[in-house]
């Protein structure tokens, strides 16, 4: 038998149920691996800790895994010298000379989340350090800043092709029980699946249909007639505001300085994707040189067959030697300094880069067969649910909800990714190939289960008063914790509960057309009522 039955449950569900108790994803997720270990050493401790040693080593020892753990702790150090520089501010004060009214500057906080997609932390901290005085001055609640910051974090982070979210992602899908069935590339798989990311998107499209057409409700709208009558945040209610975050002192900084690394990150990212292919197609024998290479294929192809842990690495690398020495030549940072701001910055990754290491190694040890050392859970639940008639249409919507309360209960998305996607794409497929499903049912049912899996975390990530996007959002605003999860959870829940019809919807159609129509209903609906039935409070 390839795997271990009912047993290999263990470890995912006592992951959860460790998670929600003690809110701490690294030590669930440790005593999650440790189980299955001791599953498979038939209950000899010892001999369980030598194997979850080895199993954690070889994580790091595959080269994608290696590249793509160096590809985050680097941008962590591009992050570090971002933030050191003080060019975010920079360019905050540029813009603040084209902002006159409340409207404007919540716009130029969304864009600037759109443009700091690099990572969720800097977002929330830059953005909010520049944005905040600009906000105070046009008469923005802290409610509704921290709201935009929050909004653009992850929600943001994970549609960008180039963040450490989308690697992470990618990277669990590609070892997923189930994956190679789709025949394609995870790069690909993650572009194709975008347009079912509905939770993130309708974020998006929330934050600008409250900006523009101010359609606030509830204790947002509270917030904001208080910032009307220039109380900015509400002391006697939520308590006093979070602490702000730091400003640097470096006072030569100016606007270009924030855009260079971002423009050449991406400038080189999507260079380097058809280039790693281009590099793998030289043989030595029928393709000798670059120019055959490219010759011997489309551009579209040379996208779709790269290995895009490589591309990102390249990419990182030559975006964080081109920074260190233009921040050297315009004299932002001396040798000391940049130092410290690349190993500040990486440090400040530590956390999520354990969380990615666990991840891929309780979903080594949950999909990987009986006979290569592991429990085969995938195999077991694809031939549970192949031979038995549950409506593969339901599995998004229910994915979504089980996903989006693990991540609301600990506050993590990653953690959540580690725990469901290994889970979920054996399912999908298994349920797909038992009901005889065609490559392309299979592959639209796997992308809209996935999305569900994503969408769901990114919702529990959002909307979790103890997730560190949320707690650095309120920060960065300086807007009292208590009130920004207050003003934004009925925002959260409300996109939430459209995603939610949507994936019923998108479900059965297994269409993202159909899937945004019912979203968008709910939408519309829902913003026309919402504002007269909850009144400001």
């Amino acid at each position: 038998m390839d795997h271990y039955g009912l047993w290999g449950i263990i470890p995912p569900l006592l992951t959860i149920v460790l998670a929600f108790v003690t809110k701490d994803v690294i030590v669930s997720l440790f005593l999650g691996i440790l189980s299955g270990a001791l599953i498979i050493a038939g209950g000899n401790p010892g001999t369980a800790l030598m194997n979850l040693t080895d199993l954690l080593a070889g994580s790091l020892a595959d080269g994608w895994n290696i590249r793509i753990f160096l590809f985050c702790a680097l941008l962590g150090g591009l992050v570090g010298m971002l933030n050191k520089t003080g060019a975010a501010r920079a360019f905050g004060h540029w813009a603040s000379s084209k902002l006159k009214t409340g409207t404007s500057s919540q716009f130029m906080t969304f864009v600037f989340g759109l443009l700091i997609f690099i990572d969720d932390y800097f977002n929330s901290m830059s953005v909010g350090t520049v944005m905040r005085p600009i906000c105070d001055k046009t008469g923005v609640s802290r409610a509704k800043l921290s709201y935009i910051l929050d909004s653009t974090a992850a929600p943001v982070c994970i549609i960008a092709p180039i963040s450490s979210w989308v690697v992470t992602v990618m990277s669990i899908v590609r070892d997923s029980q189930g994956f190679k069935q789709m025949g394609m590339t995870e790069f690909e798989f993650f572009i194709k699946a975008i347009p079912y990311n509905l939770y993130a998107l309708l974020a998006l499209i929330m934050v600008l249909t409250v900006i523009f057409l101010k359609r606030d409700f509830g204790p947002m709208k509270a917030s904001g007639e208080l910032a009307k009558q220039g109380i900015l945040f509400n002391a006697e209610k939520y308590g006093p505001a979070a602490g702000t975050i730091e400003e640097e002192s470096e006072d030569n900084a100016k606007p270009v300085d924030m855009l260079f690394p971002i423009i050449v990150l991406i400038v080189s990212a999507v260079a380097f994707f058809p280039i790693v292919t281009w590099l793998g197609a030289i043989d030595g024998e029928t393709i000798t040189t670059m120019g055959q290479a490219i010759a011997s294929m489309s551009i579209g192809d040379a996208f779709n067959d790269t290995d895009s842990s490589m591309a990102l690495w390249y990419a990182v690398m030559f975006t964080i030697t081109a920074t260190y020495i233009y921040y050297l030549a315009r004299g932002l940072l001396n040798l000391k300094e940049a130092g410290e701001a690349l190993r500040n910055g990486i440090q400040s990754m530590l956390p999520a880069l354990i969380i990615l290491t666990m991840a891929w190694s309780i979903g080594t040890i949950i999909k990987s067969p009986r006979a290569d050392g592991g429990l085969g859970l995938g195999l077991y639940l694809s031939q549970v649910v192949s031979d038995g008639s549950f409506p593969i249409q339901l599995l998004p919507c229910i994915l979504f909800v089980l996903s989006a309360v693990i991540s609301f209960a600990t506050g993590t998305s990653w953690g959540t990714f580690g725990i469901m996607i290994p889970i979920g794409m054996p399912i999908v497929t298994g349920l797909a190939t038992g009901q005889g499903m065609d490559p392309a049912g299979l592959t639209n049912a796997a992308m809209i289960s996935m999305a569900a899996i994503i969408g769901g975390a990114v919702f529990g990530d959002h909307a979790s008063p103890i997730s560190d996007t949320t707690i650095l959002s309120s920060t960065g605003a300086s807007c009292p914790h208590l009130e920004h999860v207050a003003t934004q959870l009925p925002y959260a829940f409300f996109v939430a509960t459209c995603t939610f019809i949507g994936f019923i919807v998108g479900g059965f159609a297994l269409n993202p057309v159909a899937a945004w129509a019912a979203a968008l209903v709910v939408f519309v609906v829902g913003m026309i009522f919402l504002p007269r039935l909850l009144k400001a409070r």
